[in-house]
């Protein structure tokens, strides 16, 4: 890592590689076809081939192939290999000076909180209220729910209520939010911050104070499915089924037991678990 770490550094010094990097950062573990990050980054094909191969190089990024297409994903075990040496090496572990954010921690003292949760899509109107109305109504005791979404404005969708509806949860009082609703001193502290469609997780988000313990949980959109009646509820009966199990899984961790590192692991891998569609 004595020298692996100054050619990281380099290479990340670069404005375009450092984007791709935080973009699939903030997709982790989802693994990326190269069109669609080119399209997302707004870079030529030729262009993102050289950035990619540089952060390959490096260590930093993963290549794999589906089919006929290359998917690209963060190498996260030499990521935190890097993160490690920087913190525990060059500033000798002191937390005094190198802790980059508050450590959520377990312990007796934390077995009472109540933790809060923003979950995020591009329009607050279908998986992210799914998500909001699930965890609240299925652990609201341990935890403060919220939803946003990253468009100026939003409306509810009337499919996504009607399944709501049919599953036994109150809609009376959802509506849709943005994001710019907890950004600021006024807003409420946040321990997770989930985002559950994949135009939300590419876009730079706020940096939210106390940087809360956050994942992508990214499934399709049911709002784009198109055809009957019925094809159109079946794609909003999925979601929610998926988005239950996953929030299921989230709800049943031992949160006040686990440090922040561990937590982090958790939540990234309920995104990997293949959640299914029952609904």
């Amino acid at each position: 890592m004595e020298t692996l770490a100054p050619t990281r550094l380099a290479t990340l010094g670069h404005p375009q590689r450092l984007a791709i990097f935080r973009l699939l950062m903030r997709r982790y573990p989802d693994r990326i076809p190269a069109g669609e990050l080119a399209e997302i980054l707004h870079l030529k094909p030729s262009t993102l081939s050289a950035y990619l191969a540089a952060l390959m190089q490096a260590g930093l990024v993963r290549q794999e192939r589906a089919g006929t297409s290359l998917r690209y994903s963060i190498d996260m075990t030499e990521v935190r290999r890097t993160f490690d040496y920087l913190l525990n090496d060059c500033c000798r572990g002191r937390p005094d000076i190198c802790a980059p954010f508050p450590t959520l921690k377990g312990g007796p003292d934390m077995a009472h909180r109540t933790y809060s949760v923003l979950f995020i899509c591009v329009g607050n109107s279908a998986r992210s209220i799914f998500a909001e109305t699930i965890l609240r109504d299925l652990a609201g005791d341990r935890f403060t729910v919220f939803s946003a979404g990253t468009r100026p404005y939003s409306e509810l969708n009337p499919f996504a209520l009607e399944v709501l509806r049919a599953k036994g949860h109150d809609v009376t009082l959802l509506r849709a939010k943005n994001v710019s609703e907890f950004t600021g001193p006024d807003a409420p502290t946040l321990d997770f911050v989930f985002t559950v469609c994949d135009t939300a997780a590419n876009e730079e988000c706020p940096a939210w104070e106390g940087q809360p313990v956050s994942a992508h949980w990214g499934m399709p959109d049911p709002v784009k499915v198109e055809g009957t009646e019925a094809q159109k509820s079946l794609a909003f009966q999925q979601a929610y089924g998926a988005l239950r199990n996953r929030i299921t899984a989230f709800a049943a961790l031992p949160i006040s037991t686990l440090d922040r590192v561990s937590l982090q692991a958790a939540v990234d891998d309920i995104a990997r678990q293949d959640v299914g569609q029952g609904t």
